[in-house]
């Protein structure tokens, strides 16, 4: 890559027309232009396209807890979801995208660090249940996630409580004996939260909502984070939906079957990104284009079949924190706890 000072009258608008001109003049996959700051323009070529048959790590750990390399950039760096930097992550896909294939990759890399895993499945856990050795409590219906966010959401509130008497702004400002473990809510298909089929499933679908924006505003520097996934997030699953969206810095938009849910993940963001994600065609199964405040970047995850999913699970079980916060209403509820 290389940088380039703007002349007067020129605009990096006029860079990237020309992208595709220079990637055909100089025989390369990919030429991608981005502005860093005013007045300057980085042109980036790509002389292969990574993203064709991404080389798994030697190991999913990025070497820093919370932080996790799960496939790799365009660019050909390593993808890393680092929740300690962006807290909080909305991934969408259409099925057979990657979207699957991301949260695996995400989950095997967390399993060998101290934090724990939470699942919301409501597709009757047939994702999360892989790790279920590794999950410090898994919620299968919508029934039994509400119960599992307020009690979240309570442990929240108490760790909030709890720096406030160290005079702290974080859980990281405690000490190492005192700081609670960092937990990962992990949801998957978020619709299944929000549809509302008649007026009785209106208050539970209000109050699965209600308590995932909470964690998403206040959990950050709790040491609570979401990955919230979903084949479909539109406008028309509700406000709440919409708000939620807004407190998920991080975005992930593989192959989507209506605009609506692209618009929904990248359109807040960066329009460049979206019009990205809207180009991914069937063919490019794995591919996604993840954005944040930072930016966007073309993307695949690395594949974690499910033989290694459970393997890791069973590999890691002995990590998987036992929570008495949740494990007084998850049992309650009959959800599964580790002891």
């Amino acid at each position: 890559w290389f940088l380039v000072r703007l002349l007067p009258g020129q605009v990096p608008e006029d860079f990237v027309k020309a992208a595709p001109a220079m990637a055909h003049g100089w025989r390369v996959h990919l030429v991608r232009v981005t502005s860093p700051c005013p007045g300057i323009v980085r042109v980036t070529a790509s002389a292969s396209d990574p993203l064709q048959n991404p080389r798994p790590p030697k190991q999913l750990g990025a070497g820093r807890l919370l932080s996790v390399t799960v496939g790799v950039l365009e660019t050909g760096e390593p993808w890393v979801i680092d929740l300690r930097r962006v807290p909080h992550w909305l991934i969408v896909g259409a099925t057979r995208s990657g979207k699957s294939t991301l949260i695996n990759a995400l989950v095997a890399g967390l399993a060998p660090q101290p934090v724990a895993l939470v699942g919301i499945d409501c597709k009757g856990g047939m994702e999360l249940s892989l790790y279920g050795p590794r999950l410090s409590a898994l919620a299968t219906n919508r029934a039994q996630a509400v119960t599992l966010l307020a009690a979240l959401v309570d442990l929240t509130l108490d760790r909030m409580a709890v720096c406030r008497a160290a005079h702290v702004r974080n859980i990281w400002g405690l000490p190492d004996g005192k700081r609670p473990v960092p937990v990962v809510v992990i949801v998957d298909e978020i619709a299944e939260l929000f549809l509302v089929a008649d007026r009785s499933e209106k208050d539970e679908a209000q109050a699965a909502g209600t308590a995932l924006i909470r964690l998403a505003q206040l959990g950050a520097a709790l040491g609570v984070f979401l990955v919230v996934a979903g084949q479909r997030v539109g406008s028309d699953l509700g406000q709440g939906v919409t708000a939620l969206r807004a407190q998920l810095g991080g975005r992930v938009c593989h192959r989507v079957a209506d605009p609506g849910t692209a618009e929904m993940a990248l359109g807040d963001l960066n329009p460049d990104a979206l019009k990205a994600a809207q180009a991914i065609t069937p063919e490019q199964a794995g591919t996604a284009v993840l954005a944040s405040a930072d930016g966007w970047e073309r993307a695949r995850s690395h594949l974690v079949s499910e033989s290694e999913a459970e393997s890791i699970a069973a590999e890691y079980a002995h990590l998987t924190p036992y929570l008495p916060e949740l494990a007084d209403h998850v049992g309650a509820a009959g959800l599964p706890a580790s002891e």
